[in-house]
Order: C-alpha cells, then sequence, then structure tokens
C-alpha cells in the first residue's frame, strides 16, 4: 500500500514541477516546437517521468536535473534572442524549399525533405497545385510557409476598395454559464445591459451557456437548450 502512495505523491510531483517549468519557460516552448525545445521537452519529460515511476532513483536527484535543465534551457533562449548567428545553431532556421516556383532539391537533400513530405505540407495549406506556388519556406517548427503567386492569392476589401469597418477585440461575457464580471467592467459594460440584451432573446442569464461580443461589437449567444432535436454525433 504504501508503494502505491509513494507513486501517487511523486506522480503529482512530477505534474506540478512540469507546469512550473513549463510557466518558466513560456509559451514558446508548446507553440513553436524548435530543435532546442524538441530537446528539451523530450529531456525533462524523460527526467519527469523517473520521477514519477523510478523508485530507485531518490527524490532529490531528479529535482536537481530537472533544475539544471531547465536553467540551460532558459539560459539558451536567453542567448538566442541576444545572439543571431547563435540562433540559428540553437534553434535552427528556415529553409527555402521553392523560390520563384522552382524546387530547390539541393535544399530539399541537405534537410532531407521528401516531395511527399512537400506535397502533404501543400495540400494542408489547402494548394493541390504545385504550380500555383511562387515561395514555400520550411520554418523552424517544421510548419511550411508558402507565398502564392500573385493571381492565385486571394481578393481583399482593400482591392476591390471597400469600406473598412474598424474592428476590436472579441470580449467574451459569460463562459459556461458564469458572468464575466471583469471583462464587463474593463469595457464599460453593465449587468443590467447584459440582461437587457440577453430578455431580447427571451431568455433570462441563467439560460446562457456562452456570450460574446464580436469584433464588430456584435453579440453571440449560445443557450444549454438547442432545440437541436437530432444532435450530430461522430463517436
Amino acid at each position: 500500500m504504501q508503494a502505491y502512495v509513494d507513486i501517487l505523491i511523486r506522480t503529482i510531483v512530477s505534474i506540478l514541477l512540469l507546469l512550473l517549468i513549463a510557466r518558466l519557460l513560456g509559451k514558446q516552448t508548446i507553440s513553436n516546437m524548435t530543435f532546442h525545445d524538441f530537446v528539451t521537452s523530450i529531456t525533462i519529460g524523460a527526467v519527469a517521468a523517473n520521477l514519477a515511476f523510478n523508485e530507485t532513483i531518490k527524490w532529490p536527484f531528479l529535482i536537481l536535473s530537472l533544475g539544471v535543465i531547465t536553467g540551460i534551457s532558459y539560459l539558451l533562449s536567453i542567448v538566442a534572442i541576444k545572439n543571431r548567428k547563435l540562433r540559428g545553431w540553437i534553434s535552427g532556421s528556415p529553409t527555402v524549399l521553392i523560390q520563384d516556383g522552382k524546387i530547390l532539391e539541393d535544399n530539399m537533400k541537405k534537410i532531407r525533405y521528401t516531395l511527399d513530405s512537400l506535397d502533404q505540407a501543400l495540400r494542408e495549406n489547402g494548394v493541390f497545385n504545385i504550380d500555383e506556388v511562387d515561395y514555400a519556406v520550411l520554418e523552424d517548427n517544421g510548419m511550411v510557409s508558402l507565398l502564392k503567386k500573385e493571381e492565385y492569392q486571394l481578393v481583399t476589401k482593400k482591392d476591390l476598395k471597400l469600406t473598412v469597418q474598424q474592428q476590436s477585440f472579441p470580449v467574451e461575457l459569460i463562459m459556461d454559464g458564469t458572468v464575466i464580471k471583469e471583462n464587463l467592467t474593463d469595457n464599460g459594460l453593465t449587468m443590467d445591459w447584459l440582461e437587457s440584451e440577453v430578455h431580447r432573446k427571451g431568455k433570462q442569464i441563467s439560460d446562457v451557456f456562452y456570450a460574446v461580443r464580436g469584433t464588430r461589437q456584435n453579440l453571440f449567444f449560445d443557450f444549454y437548450e438547442d432545440k437541436i432535436l437530432k444532435p450530430i454525433d461522430k463517436e
């Protein structure tokens, strides 16, 4: 019984430490997986797994190891920010795959990137005809960025000289049925105003699951009772 309790405690500590480390290293680690982030994540994961289940290694050793890895990763991040030359070695650098509509075979060979991978990346970007692409770049995080040829680019409002309306950041007013009073106050809104808007829909605040004011001041409400007789469920 003691062994189970010990593993339970070690696992909880391991998860909490991982959350703390992720906070310290920042969102970059999970949003943009570069070489440096990849190595750090794997190493920290391995040490954390040992902390959770490997009873032959003492706690202090594993926690010290996590601290050292976190410190080194943090320092490398600072170095990458301050030194452009070392940044390429630490985090990697983008590789051009297509230039002026031509596939750069030598660049692809250097990074061992196949045509199948390129075709897949293009499809993931909504491109099924490679002749639509002017430039394609393999980014540090493994994603491919595209610049389509001008004739295949989408038309914008500016191109059509249409009137552009001012937009604002969306404001969530109700989430999971709970009114976010801070968002109301920060945006000069009141509970009375929100209640009146809900009443216009013939509902009460308690009926609302989610409410948001959109980029053009438009209000969207989602209610608990959707009145959908046959909801789609693919599972």
